[in-house]
């Protein structure tokens, strides 16, 4: 609007408020509707705070021009603080890509290809936008990274189930399809009489115990490997290093135990593996699963005994 006659010029100031203003406000609200649960979006209201009162503080600004101007010829000049805007956009981008890395580590999407790029993006962008003040460029960025990061994190939730947030059997059949490799362990997860859990305690509790299991599963192996629930009640990991295998799996117990001290029906689970040497996926299923089920077999002939 620069140029116009100067009755337009209120309308200049306040095309420019709102887009200073609004730019740092586009990341935190990515953050608050595509991130669920991580702890970035549980601190949206420190984010959203910080938002309300930079908003305020551009608004008390205008009359003094502080972070920018518009003169009676209604012409826009930068204030002698328009660092302040310049702080607020960079830390709103800064605080969207590290929920975004975290996000993707918490649902076991190791993917970097489109998160980094983001990044070093958005920073040239406001590089030049210092730089180069001439070009308006801000708001083109930002429409380009909601497109984007819209993108990359519908693609990773589709990746998940949604009771249990590991990766879902359409996600598993991907990985594992035509795979013939060395190397790694497929463990295999069951759950123990899980009708009767459903039946006695309602299918509401049996989501519980499913998403508390899951927990478990997560917590223990998914440093290690992948994490999938490929069926209603049956779980697996890819687990890269067989030598962590034991570990892992005594870990899992631990945690099961701990689990079962504050939901006392929570339900045993049966767990069996197969190493990969060079193999079908299938092959290698069938014999994780022929372990699991002697797992299961011997744990009930236990229990008959006691």
């Amino acid at each position: 609007m620069d140029g116009l006659p100067s009755g337009y010029r209120w309308l200049n100031i306040a095309a420019n408020y709102l887009g200073f203003g609004l730019a740092p406000a586009v990341s935190i609200c990515l953050v608050y509707v595509l991130d669920r649960k991580t702890v970035f979006r549980r601190k949206i209201r420190t984010a959203m705070c910080c938002e309300i009162g930079y908003l305020i503080f551009l608004f008390c600004s205008i009359p003094y021009g502080m972070v920018f101007s518009v003169n009676a010829d209604n012409i826009y000049s930068r204030g002698p603080h328009f660092y302040i805007y310049v702080i607020m956009y960079f830390g709103a981008i800064l605080y969207l890509s590290v929920s975004t890395i975290v996000t993707a580590r918490e649902y076991q999407n190791r993917s970097r290809l489109l998160i980094y790029p983001l990044i070093l993006f958005v920073m040239a962008e406001t590089i030049i936008q210092v730089a180069l003040p001439e070009l308006r460029v801000t708001w083109l960025c930002v429409t380009l990274l909601s497109v984007l990061y819209f993108i990359y994190c519908n693609e990773m939730w589709n990746q998940l189930d949604a009771l249990t947030g590991l990766l879902n059997q359409n996600s598993y059949l991907k990985r594992t399809s035509g795979r013939r490799c060395n190397g790694g362990v497929l463990v295999v997860f069951d759950v123990d009489d899980f009708k009767q859990i459903n039946d006695h305690y309602g299918h509401v509790q049996g989501d519980v115990c499913l998403a508390e299991i899951a927990e478990c599963i997560k917590k223990v192996y998914a440093n290690d490997g992948y994490c999938y629930r490929i069926g209603g009640d049956e779980f697996c990991v890819l687990l890269k290093n067989s030598a962590k295998e034991g570990k892992c799996r005594q870990e899992f117990l631990w945690c099961m135990e701990e689990k079962r001290r504050k939901i006392t029906f929570l339900p045993t689970v049966s767990y069996g593996s197969a190493s990969f040497s060079g193999e079908d996926i299938v092959e290698v299923k069938e014999r994780a699963d022929r372990d699991m089920y002697q797992y299961k077999n011997a744990r009930k002939k236990r229990s008959n005994m006691e």
